[in-house]
């Protein structure tokens, strides 16, 4: 055996070196061979994702939709031939368009919406030879190897965020309490057609609770079969006003709502099974190509409650009939009707409405035009102290008058024998408010408020401001005799005619056999009678929300969407109600003369101060009585309904937009 040390002499030591240089030759080859085909597909890759990010920035910045005409994917398909990819059998290229949802996480998703344009997709796939690396690993994984793989990238590029801005009329109730929930259980049961019965508490829970606007509109979609997205459909899609509460609970109650607001709507529900089809677009107005971002705004749910009951009335022939105790008043009718219903809420870009206040992209509310038309009987007038002597005293003034000057005729002096005869004669028949019922209708017209100009930042400077003009309508009176069937039409404005007071008719007698009670000649010798018909001038003024001096009280910059609105108050027109009952108590009252040539109509002017007199007894009895009906009809029955003549409350948010022409988002 040969010694062990001779095995580790350097002469056996030779061409170690050598064979490791080679192996290390060897691992550089193929890691080099690795980083320049991991390096080409790496590259590949990159043009690849800079041909799509390119093509959907163009598609976005030119205005490309994916309605007929392929516009979008024209502009992505030119600009991908300008990056050197050309679209074969190995090399793909897709353009789909949607809208963006930015989820709680602040994480963006595309939804697919050819009907949106809001963002643009495009996506494109390239066939390259396989690498090295994929070769080797599926040659040990024992899969078939391949010699070419197949590339993909894709981007999303939408148009910056755009400002966006939101009005709306708040109703001026603070809380309800058990008083006002009488008023509103009747009235809303009168226009929905079906039996409300809340409590306070369940009035104040719908008072208090917001609705997420987008949430809702996903919801009613849902139910209404329409696309996701699809929101011009949605709000021109027909629905019940069922539909419209139970997708308001299911998003409030997914929101966490108490029970109290979950039953309230219920109760609702169930009321309005019998309630006319309505659009929600008739009521909620949104810019044309709002996006799903400026749709997630919130909502007060009893704001959305009251536009959807009066928006159902007011496609409806029925006006609600209330209780006479409901205000606290006897022997009185009210009916009320929604003529117009209101536009509680408007969304949209204030640029596009600034150009145009009035026009199609407006950004305009208004509060309901509702008609309210209250039937009062009278009281008996011959109670009143002194009135009946002086209508006797007026009619004994003209009888003898009357018979003087009929003596003077040798043909008058027979035709008195001829009625005591039975031969028939015309007789003075006078009348002490022969119609007890007297109508009083208001067509309350609330305000409107629309968007005119606004500002934003830019960069350090500048403040950020809303201007809204705002209109407090004018409020028609009327007095009178007022024909029910036709004091509720839409297209036109209730006729009124004079109440008579006090008629000195005519009528035929015939001696001993009496009057003939359907000759009367109403005002025949004269009378006296009641009408008013009146308005109250509207006011126009601009409300500025603005961020100068934000630190002083009132706070009045504008809100930002999701956030509670900023509220001004729009000064009233020389204080509505007490306009209005002044009104009332400057009423005069229509004195009449003889008709025809009556022989009275020479001597009307002989017995003036009679006609006076029974007017000064007669005024205060009728202003006593009609002038306090005014605050209750007003402050509880129409704020009830969102409306208060006396304090209109615009709400304002507005979230700045983005700047630039388009940007890749996913």
């Amino acid at each position: 055996m040969l010694p062990r040390s001779q095995f580790n002499g350097p002469s056996r030591q030779r061409g170690a070196i050598g064979l490791m240089a080679a192996a290390t030759l060897s691992l550089a080859l193929v890691l080099m061979l690795l980083v320049v085909d991991t390096g080409r597909l790496y590259m590949e890759q990159r043009k690849l994702q800079r041909v799509v990010d390119n093509a959907a920035l163009e598609a976005v910045s030119r205005g490309g939709n994916c309605l007929p005409g392929l516009t979008a994917a024209s502009y992505a398909g030119q600009s991908a031939v300008r990056n050197g990819y050309t679209v074969d059998a190995s090399n793909t290229l897709t353009t789909t368009c949607g809208t963006l949802l930015t989820g709680a996480t602040g994480l963006r998703t595309f939804t697919l919406d050819a009907t949106q344009s809001a963002a643009v997709k495009v996506a494109a796939s390239r066939t390259v030879t396989t690498s090295f690396a994929g070769g080797v690993q599926a040659l040990f994984s024992g899969n078939a190897v391949s010699l070419n793989t197949t590339l993909y990238a894709s981007a999303v590029a939408a148009k910056p965020q755009p400002t966006i801005a939101q009005l709306n009329i708040r109703s001026t109730l603070g809380t309800i309490d058990t008083a006002q929930s009488n008023i509103l259980n009747p009235l809303f049961s009168g226009l929905l057609g079906g039996n409300v019965n809340l409590t306070a508490l369940g009035w104040n829970g719908l008072l208090n609770t917001d609705i997420n606007l987008l949430k809702y509109l996903d919801q009613l979609a849902i139910n209404l079969n329409v696309a996701a997205g699809n929101y011009t459909q949605l709000l021109n899609t027909q629905a019940t006003v069922t539909q419209l509460i139970q997708a308001a609970a299911t998003v409030v109650q997914l929101n966490g709502a108490t029970a109290t607001v979950i039953t309230a709507l219920g109760q609702l529900q169930v009321a309005a099974i019998n309630a006319a089809p309505v659009k929600l677009g008739d009521i909620l107005q949104l810019q044309t190509g709002t996006t799903a971002a400026g749709l997630d705004a919130n909502l007060q749910l009893l704001q959305l409650i009251q536009g959807v009951v009066q928006l159902a009335n007011s496609k409806s022939a029925v006006a609600a009939t209330l209780p006479i105790s409901v205000l606290g008043l006897a022997n009185v009718t009210v009916r009320v009707k929604v003529i117009e219903p209101p536009q509680f809420s408007a969304i949209g870009d204030p640029a596009r409405a600034k150009i145009n206040p009035t026009g199609p992209d407006r950004i305009y509310v208004r509060t309901a035009q509702v008609r309210t038309m209250l039937s009062l009987n009278l009281p008996v007038l011959s109670a009143v102290t002194g009135l009946t002597n002086a209508v006797l005293g007026l009619v004994a003034a003209l009888t003898p008058t009357l018979n003087a000057l009929l003596h003077l005729d040798l043909a008058a002096t027979l035709n008195s024998v001829l009625c005591l005869l039975g031969a028939g004669c015309e007789q003075l028949a006078p009348r002490l408010l022969p119609s007890p019922q007297i109508d009083i209708s208001l067509d309350a017209g609330g305000a409107k408020s629309y968007v005119t100009d606004y500002s934003c930042p830019t960069g350090t400077s500048g403040s950020k401001s809303l201007t809204a003009h705002t209109i407090t309508s004018i409020a028609d009176l009327k007095l009178g005799k007022i024909d029910p069937t036709n004091a509720f039409s839409s297209a036109a404005e209730p006729t009124v005619t004079p109440l008579p007071l006090i008629d000195l008719g005519i009528e035929t007698c015939y001696g001993l056999f009496g009057c003939d009670a359907g000759s009367h000649v109403q005002y025949g010798a004269g009378g006296i009678a009641i009408m008013l018909d009146t308005s109250v001038a509207q006011n126009s003024q601009d409300l500025v929300f603005s961020s100068v001096n934000a630190s002083v009280p009132p706070f009045n910059t504008p809100a930002n969407l999701k956030l509670p609105p900023s509220i001004k108050p729009a000064v009233p027109t020389n204080n509505i109600v007490a306009s209005l009952a002044n009104t009332l108590a400057g009423i005069n009252l229509i004195v009449y003369k003889p008709v025809g040539s009556n022989p009275l109509g020479a001597i009307v002017t002989g017995v003036a101060s009679l006609i006076s007199d029974v007017t000064s007894k007669l005024l205060p009895v009728i202003t006593n009585l009609l002038a306090p009906l005014l605050d209750p009809l007003l402050n509880n029955l129409l704020k009830g309904l969102g409306i208060n003549l006396m304090d209109v409350d615009v709400g304002a948010n507005m979230t700045c937009g983005q700047t630039g022409k388009a940007y890749l988002v996913i």
